[in-house]
């Protein structure tokens, strides 16, 4: 499977100003009837090539209010990951543990976790057990949920296969707190929130004060949709660099595979492929999806009912054909 190029990622940035979308406004009204008969899906909204071509909520709230985005916060906290190491905060992706906050480790964990990588964790192959699924439950109940992520026992070794785990990110997040002196929530307003012109409302916390990296956090449709475009545009939001355009290129270049839909990862984002058109997907439970189609100059946010599940056999798969079977084909315009 391919990845998203820089040529994809360059030609994104240099022309949604310039590009007219392919399919003219009227229509995309086919996003609503197949996304509109969906019940658990609440809105959607559409740019390409720098303009809106589609928005509208079926139910649930207004499309300006910040909903939960679930899993979608794992991609915002591989962001700020991409923002310390471009301010070299974080020295190399392969830069340890041990070496950023050792403090972080407790006394009961295994020999090895010291040596795992900012990489690692990013990509959520750390190989220690998953605090996602059903161990997700047991986890937030702890009273430290760092020592209790880090201190579970290794089902592999680190970097050999993605082990989908809040955990993983959460300890990232804590990470980031540590070597910048602010919060995850500063951290989003200031390095994301302050650039894109979007509100990030405070989220949960763990018995420490720590934001949770990798959950829980809220973000309008709006807001969803700065996000993506700014990946899609290289890093660059209104003539600002939000992240570098080498940070964004290494995110989409594939590093693991989810063992469930079988997607390729990178950093924070998964990543597939709909008839030669490369795409990065963030996902959260329920069915929040920020999806970016660069060689279609494309962005795509999707919300949904955040207390069901959205599985890839299920409502996932629904979004997935929603996506691939309607929305790609009217971004394609001429070429189908």
């Amino acid at each position: 499977m391919s990845c998203l190029s820089r040529r994809h990622i360059l030609a994104g940035a240099a022309a949604f100003a310039a590009w007219p979308a392919r399919a003219q406004p009227a229509e995309w009204r086919g996003v609503a009837d197949v996304a509109g008969a969906l019940d658990q899906c609440h809105a959607v909204m559409i740019h390409q090539h720098g303009a809106e071509v589609f928005s509208e909520a079926f139910r649930g709230p207004e499309i300006g209010t910040p909903v939960p985005i679930k899993s979608v916060s794992k991609t915002v906290v591989a962001a700020l990951t991409g923002a310390a190491l471009d301010r070299g905060e974080v020295p190399t992706l392969q830069t340890t543990i041990g070496q950023l906050a050792p403090g972080l480790i407790p006394a009961n964990a295994e020999p090895g976790v010291s040596d795992i990588s900012v990489e690692n964790l990013v990509t959520m192959q750390a190989g220690l057990e998953r605090t996602s699924g059903p161990n997700y439950g047991e986890w937030v109940s702890s009273s430290n949920w760092v020592a209790n992520a880090l201190s579970r026992p290794f089902e592999t070794e680190p970097g050999a296969r993605m082990l989908y785990s809040t955990g993983s990110f959460h300890v990232l997040g804590a990470i980031l707190s540590e070597i910048t002196g602010q919060s995850l929530l500063q951290q989003s307003r200031e390095r994301l929130g302050a650039p894109l012109g979007i509100s990030i409302p405070p989220w949960t916390r763990d018995p420490q004060g720590r934001y949770l990296g990798g959950n829980e956090m809220s973000l309008s449709l709006p807001a969803m949709i700065h996000f993506g475009e700014m990946y899609r545009r290289g890093g660059m939001w209104d003539g600002t660099r939000v992240l570098s355009e080498d940070w964004v290129t290494r995110s989409f270049d594939p590093v693991t595979r989810s063992p469930w839909s079988g997607l390729r990862y990178g950093y924070g984002w998964f990543l597939g492929q709909s008839d030669g058109d490369d795409f990065a997907l963030a996902r959260g439970y329920g069915g929040q999806v920020i999806c970016i189609v660069p060689g279609l100059g494309l962005t795509i946010a999707i919300t949904s009912d955040s207390t069901r599940p959205a599985r890839s056999v299920g409502y996932f798969g629904d979004l997935m054909q929603l996506i691939r079977g309607t929305i790609l084909p009217l971004a394609r315009g001429d070429r189908t």
